[in-house]
């Protein structure tokens, strides 16, 4: 084996499009240089996005070029399990992927590590919420690894207006396993003499954050208020009838989601919330066991129903100043600079559909279902430039039809869905707790719009007239049964693995009503 002092320390990085890792890397390699130490780096390309990461292997040794004489080492040109003393990831799955290659090892490694989330693909398509556990790989990580520094690196970077790898250049130097001081590496982002404020801003940052002198606080969901985005006078109409009258520990979840709605419709549309909310929280009351689950369930279900997604409210989300914003932001634009911001749109027939009168839209859209090959070729793309006057003012004209929405197809049919839900819920809660619990969840069938909407009403009404109804009639609790079909409906889009499901459910077990 290798002595001490002449073995390479090696570095793995793991950085996804679009973050910097080539140029993180060649910091690091030009301040390893300029220090008069050998060193070597190679990159292994990835595929896309959220397929695959670039990977940057990088290996210095720590004694300098004039310590070694006549000698020449030899530096690997690839990373080996078991072998990396510092694993760099900009994104906390693939702190996730490293851990499963093992190229973290608790006798070596310093696992230097964002902890948001950039959603994978698989993760974005599935029907249900398939998103990875991030807790799970932070526990794994900090079991797994001899050190870690882990941290919103994303949020960092942006909160002193940079981007990510400058702030995780200064986490790895404020980590200490590199033999190349912390003055060397600010030296080197000076030296490129791009965006150097910038960089150096994210630099200290990381270095801060590493070293303690910033400690991560994360944000308190219990102090969360209703969006303040209407007048005050209206926010706090709600906040004090919520206050008044739901109990402490389903405040945030209902005032958040109120403040949902109201932001989505009018002062009008709330109170519809919470008055729909209210004869679920009588059912808890009728408790008298302090048990709010099923109210706080419902509200957060209730809230996302009710802000359902159509055009009108793609249109308000796009055109608001805090979007544009976050756009100038990741685009990196200085105050002078003009940021071209084109939006992609493709309406077809039940689109049109949702905003016209309720039997005008139903007219097309049962001609839409009758003629799925005809009204795939009513889709129309549009590409407006909203950072244009006049592409600007059409978006805008489309978010402020929101004030007709009431009079539209598609807010007639949500109406409705969500009215016989609720119903089906107090039902079931006559049942039993659990089963309502159960048929809340149900909710979560029912999102998007187009031809993903109506999937999810078709499987929530098939478990709703297969199961469900009938379990309630008979005073039978189904609970289970109702969470494995749920989550078959969920496993795939065309409702296949629902169809099984249906065929082979087992006979649900009577039990007693609570």
């Amino acid at each position: 084996m290798a002595d001490k002092d002449t073995r390479p320390t090696t570095m793995m990085i793991a950085a996804m499009g679009g973050e910097g890792g080539g140029v993180l890397t060649a910091w690091v390699v030009a301040a390893a240089r300029k220090a008069n130490l050998p060193v070597q780096a190679t990159s292994i390309p990835g595929v896309a996005q959220r397929t695959g990461a670039t990977t940057y292997y990088i290996e210095i040794l720590p004694t300098k070029w004039d310590e070694l004489g006549d000698k020449e080492p030899v530096l690997d040109l690839y990373p080996g399990p078991g072998s990396i003393d510092v694993m760099v990831a900009t994104e906390l799955l693939e702190t996730g992927r490293a851990m499963e290659r093992g190229f973290i090892s608790p006798e070596r490694t310093t696992l230097v590590a964002s902890t948001h989330r950039v959603y994978t693909l698989s993760e974005k398509m599935a029907m249900g919420d398939q998103r990875y556990d991030g807790s799970k790989v932070m526990e794994a990580a900090k079991q797994m690894a001899h050190g870690t520094i882990m941290f919103n690196m994303e949020k960092a970077a942006q909160d002193v207006g940079s981007i990510i790898n400058s702030v995780v250049l200064g986490a790895i130097a404020g980590s200490g396993r590199l033999p190349i001081p912390a003055e060397a590496f600010r030296a080197e982002i000076e030296a490129t003499g791009r965006a150097v404020k910038a960089n150096l801003a994210g630099f200290d940052a990381g270095l801060a954050y590493a070293k303690g002198d910033i400690v991560e606080v994360l944000p308190d969901q219990a102090e969360r208020q209703a969006p303040s985005r209407k007048p005050e006078k209206k926010v706090a109409e709600f906040k004090a009838r919520i206050e008044r009258d739901y109990p402490s520990e389903v405040h945030p979840i209902v005032m958040e989601a109120c403040g949902r709605v109201l932001d989505f419709q009018d002062a009008k549309y709330a109170r519809l919330y919470l008055d729909r909310l209210d004869a679920i929280r009588k059912i808890d009351d009728g408790r008298k066991d302090g048990d709010y689950k099923l109210t706080n369930e419902v509200a957060r279900h209730l809230g996302l129903r009710m802000t359902f997604e159509d055009i009108m409210r793609v249109a308000q989300l796009k055109s608001r100043k805090s979007r544009f914003e976050r756009v100038r932001r990741e685009v990196e634009a200085a105050d002078d600079q003009l940021v071209k911001v084109t939006e992609h749109f493709k309406p077809g027939p039940y689109e049109f559909a949702s905003v016209l009168p309720k039997r005008l839209g139903r007219r097309i859209v049962r001609w839409a279902d009758n003629n799925p090959e005809k009204a795939r070729k009513w889709h129309f793309g549009l590409h407006i430039r909203t950072d244009t006057v006049f592409g600007f003012y059409r978006v805008r004209t489309l978010a402020a039809m929101r004030k007709v929405r009431r009079m539209g197809y598609r807010y007639h049919e949500e109406q409705e869905l969500i009215d016989s839900w609720l119903e089906l819920i107090k039902q079931a809660a006559r049942v039993g707790r659990n089963m309502a619990l159960e048929v809340c969840e149900c909710a979560r069938l029912v999102k998007g719009y187009s031809d993903t909407h109506k999937r999810g009403t078709g499987n929530f009404k098939r478990i709703a007239d297969g199961l469900i109804r009938p379990a309630i009639e008979a005073g039978t609790d189904v609970s289970d049964e109702i969470a494995r079909l749920r989550e078959a409906a969920l496993a795939d889009p065309e409702g296949d693995t629902l169809t099984d499901a249906l065929g082979m459910g087992n006979a649900p077990t009577p039990v007693a009503a609570e």
